[in-house]
């Protein structure tokens, strides 16, 4: 990775930063996207430590917001001057359904949208700098999840785990339709399941979930076994060329059928291109 340059969402806790640390021993230079200002600032001190003067940054972006997410991309993209991996890792799942400023489910928008949007503000530059890979977190939560194309936010009826499932069956439908709509651009896109993992995920998402995960916590797999499949997919040689697939454990998997619907991957692309603008 000496010499390439990073950009990763969601890295400034859980396995988004423990892969954004090992990706800078590897030798590349991280950007990272994030929210908070304050752990922003503390994950670039560790990255400095174990990765020093390669000139890691952030960009400071509330991924819910598309407006937000597109203008953090636009900016990463004009003053970048080759991307070779974009990190889609942001995400949150919510108890109670609570609605963005442009009228999205915050599910739906942070884990779904922002991937959207992020990947489409620097598609242009991933493809000038082929070949360059696009690596997504996704989660088996999907195999039980369906999409209701008539009411993807959840206006109908609000549960907190339906929502995030369904939100981790869009990762891999935009998964497999970015990956048709880059093929022949030098671009990979793959998504993977990390496993259960001890994060700060669910720490703010309210109900049962916030009560429950301090307790879970200690017996979840650690931040760095988790982070090891987004690792060999951003870096390893083995899946050079490789697109449109979903991994478990370093190896592509067959996800749900519905995971694997195209004509649902469209659909979900023309809805999401509805919200935020066409995609170039």
């Amino acid at each position: 990775m000496k010499g390439k340059t990073v950009v990763a969402t969601g890295a400034t806790s859980g396995i988004g930063q423990a892969a954004a640390l090992a990706l800078a021993r590897m030798g590349a230079r991280i950007v990272l996207v994030a929210r908070d200002a304050g752990r922003a600032q503390a994950t670039l001190d560790r990255l400095e430590r174990v990765a020093p003067r390669l000139g890691h940054g952030v960009h400071l972006a509330d991924l819910s917001s598309m407006a937000d997410t597109r203008r953090a991309g636009l900016q990463i993209a004009s003053s970048e001057p080759r991307i070779d991996v974009l990190v889609n890792n942001a995400g949150a799942m919510f108890a109670d359904r609570r609605v963005t400023a442009e009228g999205l489910e915050m599910t739906f928008a942070l884990n779904h949208m922002a991937y959207f949007v992020m990947t489409a503000a620097l598609g242009g530059r991933l493809a000038a700098s082929a070949p360059a890979r696009v690596v997504s977190t996704a989660s088996a939560a999907h195999l039980r999840a369906t999409l209701d194309f008539s009411d993807l936010q959840g206006a109908k009826g609000y549960n907190g785990w339906r929502a995030y499932s369904r939100s981790k069956l869009a990762n891999i439908l935009f998964t497999r339709e970015a990956a048709r709509r880059l093929a022949g651009a030098g671009v990979a896109v793959d998504c993977f399941h990390p496993g259960v993992v001890a994060t700060r995920f669910g720490s703010g998402s309210g109900g049962w979930t916030s009560r429950l995960m301090p307790l879970v916590r200690p017996f979840l797999t650690k931040p760095d076994e988790g982070a090891d499949t987004l690792v060999y997919l951003a870096s390893s040689p083995e899946v050079a060329g490789v697109t449109g697939a979903y991994f478990v454990s370093r190896k592509a998997v067959e996800p749900s059928a519905a995971a694997r619907d195209d004509a649902a991957a469209k659909t979900l692309w023309a809805a999401s291109e509805t919200l935020a603008g066409p995609w170039s």
